[in-house]
């Protein structure tokens, strides 16, 4: 089985962080979208969720 990947742009490296996320002018305030990350792209995904006000949570992907 392969393992999960990072959502970054051309990145194939294993996932270790889930971003959840939500878009308010498009999901209910439950809602929660899942970007994965890799420990490099962690913080450049978030930071750009994080800008469109969309980030909710950063946790550990099992």
């Amino acid at each position: 089985m392969e393992p999960d990947v990072c959502s970054a742009k051309d990145c194939r490296a294993a996932a270790t962080w889930q971003l959840l996320w939500n878009n308010p002018k498009l999901h209910t305030p439950e809602r929660r979208k899942t970007w994965l990350a890799c420990d490099e792209h962690k913080t450049s995904l978030s930071d750009f969720l994080t800008a469109r006000r969309f980030l909710k949570d950063v946790v550990p992907h099992a």
